[in-house]
């Protein structure tokens, strides 16, 4: 069991930046590939970005290529989604997702998921 819990959320201006992390429990967080997904107000739940087990690869929606990062801590148990040039169409509630598997992470059929936390980009 891999319980997630998003922080880093908050209100920002067109342009600005925020840092997201995931703190993962479990001794197996090094064995999950981890993403990130997001869900704006009236409308589906979208992926936003990945990462593999060993943080080898990663994976990027075209909307976020080159502003966002993903990276992971293994030591730590956290994974981190930098947004740098956020943009007001990036306000939703982020989440956090897992699976021992990327596909699974990548089709947002991840067996764990964080509650969510929320990101405003407005002026």
């Amino acid at each position: 069991q891999v319980q997630l819990v998003e922080s880093g959320g908050g209100l920002v201006q067109p342009g600005g930046s925020l840092r997201l992390s995931c703190a993962a429990s479990g001794r197996t967080f090094s064995s999950y590939a981890m993403g990130w997904f997001r869900q704006a107000p009236g409308k589906e739940r979208e992926f936003v970005a990945a990462i593999s087990w060993s943080g080898a690869s990663t994976y990027y929606a075209d909307s976020v290529k080159g502003r966002f990062t993903i990276s992971r801590d293994n030591a730590k148990n956290t994974v981190n989604l930098q947004m740098n040039s956020l943009k007001p169409e990036d306000t939703a509630v982020y989440y956090c997702n897992a699976d021992g598997h990327t596909e699974e992470v990548l089709d947002g059929r991840g067996a764990y998921w964080g509650q969510g936390t929320q990101v405003i980009v407005s002026s």
